[in-house]
């Protein structure tokens, strides 16, 4: 693939947007990566969503729309008619925002929280979605005056993202020649990751045709913690943060469903990743998913020590090799349905193995800037997948928000985190 932002030069940048718009003529996804194609295909979406201290008309969202994308170019690519780098014309941004006034904000965030799937309908518009909504008569007790909710296709943005976009921060991907040099995989290494990924492939492809692949019928619902009280606790316990919530939300909503006949908890969760890059990882993202088994305890504190445990145990490993195979996984993909297209239906990319929960946890976000400069916290970030249960945690200044897509029988059950919550800052150290 062929990049066209942070060039060096002038000469260099416009010759790579007429690349990028010839490219994207033939088939608009043409820019994507395979990881990109992947998320795009298997109808996988992101939101953000905030408060604002001072009323959203449509000239504010507007500008708020050409600011965001003056800072993520990638939001330009992905459809049909795409100028990549380009502004947005006028009936361009009217398609893709909306503004309505509401008599009170108490509802939100939850209320406006979906799927996102129209953002696959027209093929003609970009995909990502900019929605406020302004309260009648002005700020209310807490001093919001409006709502503002992005959503957007994950193949154009993840959680690193939408971090340095509260900071109003540039996301452009750097130019082939401004990269890091990455590290070369050995031959045998090399040999072994495509052994790997192959059998992925077809076990993937196998599976998701010859097993039950039901749509799994996902609400949503988010929750505010106060960040003093998870350090509080997890200082208590003597465990990571991380480990505190991701031992809340299993306890609280996956052993509850499995009920007393529980073992494990299968859980994916992912990391940003720090350390080397090499040759055959994806440019667009930076996360590292992992794949692990919580032991379900009987005592919450031991399980929770436990899962800080294994989260030591896991990272101390190779946190490379499954996301490696991974990435190769969707290249194979993508070769064989351009010859193959019937067996990649929403079928396939709905599949999803047997995994209980997928943990994500992003960098903290905080206001900064012209872009997010009347935003208040808490900032609430998540994703959706047509077949996964999701928690993404999302630290702010002083909150750390909570954001599921989730069925049903778990939803009922997310008021019981801050009950479980209670009761361990209750107990006695030990």
């Amino acid at each position: 693939m062929k990049s066209f932002s942070g060039s060096n030069t002038a000469a260099e940048h416009d010759e790579a947007l007429l690349w990028a718009a010839r490219a994207v003529r033939k088939n608009p996804q043409a820019l994507f990566t395979n990881f990109q194609w992947y998320l795009y295909h298997s109808k996988n979406t992101v939101y953000f969503t905030a408060f604002s201290r001072t009323p959203l008309d449509k000239q504010a969202l507007d500008n708020f729309v050409a600011e965001m994308v003056s800072l993520a170019p990638q939001l330009t690519h992905g459809f049909v008619g795409a100028l990549p780098g380009q502004p947005f014309p006028k009936h361009i941004l009217d398609a893709i925002t909306s503004v309505a006034e509401v008599d009170e904000l108490d509802e939100y965030p939850d209320k406006w929280l979906g799927k996102g799937l129209d953002i696959f309908e027209r093929k003609d518009l970009p995909l990502f979605r900019v929605y406020a909504v302004t309260r009648r008569g002005g700020p209310d007790a807490q001093g919001r005056s409006a709502a503002v909710l992005v959503r957007s296709s994950h193949a154009l943005l993840e959680g690193h993202d939408s971090s340095l976009l509260t900071r109003s921060h540039s996301i452009a991907r750097s130019s082939v020649s401004t990269r890091p040099t990455k590290t070369k995989i050995p031959l045998k290494r090399r040999f072994g990751l495509a052994l790997g990924s192959f059998m992925m492939t077809a076990l993937t492809v196998i599976l998701a045709h010859a097993t039950p692949v039901p749509e799994k019928q996902l609400g949503f619902r988010s929750l505010a913690i106060e960040r003093s009280r998870i350090r509080a606790v997890a200082n208590k316990l003597g465990v990571r943060q991380r480990a505190l919530m991701f031992g809340l939300i299993t306890q609280a909503l996956n052993v509850a469903e499995k009920g007393p006949e529980a073992k494990v908890i299968s859980a994916a969760y992912t990391m940003l990743d720090n350390s080397e890059r090499f040759e055959d990882d994806d440019d667009q993202f930076r996360v590292r998913a992992l794949e692990t088994k919580f032991q379900v305890k009987g005592d919450f504190v031991d399980y929770v020590r436990g899962i800080d445990q294994t989260l030591t145990e896991v990272e101390a490993k190779d946190t490379t090799t499954f996301q490696l195979m991974i990435m190769g996984m969707f290249g194979m993909m993508r070769k064989t349905a351009r010859v193959l297209p019937f067996l990649f239906s929403d079928r396939l990319f709905r599949y999803n193995r047997s995994t209980d929960v997928v943990l994500t946890l992003v960098p903290p976000h905080r206001m900064y800037g012209n872009l997010t400069k009347s935003l208040v916290e808490p900032v609430y970030v998540g994703s959706f997948h047509p077949s996964a249960n999701l928690c993404t945690f999302v630290p702010n200044r002083e909150f750390i928000t909570l954001n599921f897509a989730m069925e049903a029988s778990y939803l009922q059950r997310v008021d019981d985190i801050l009950t479980l919550l209670e009761s361990t800052e209750a107990r006695e150290p030990v």
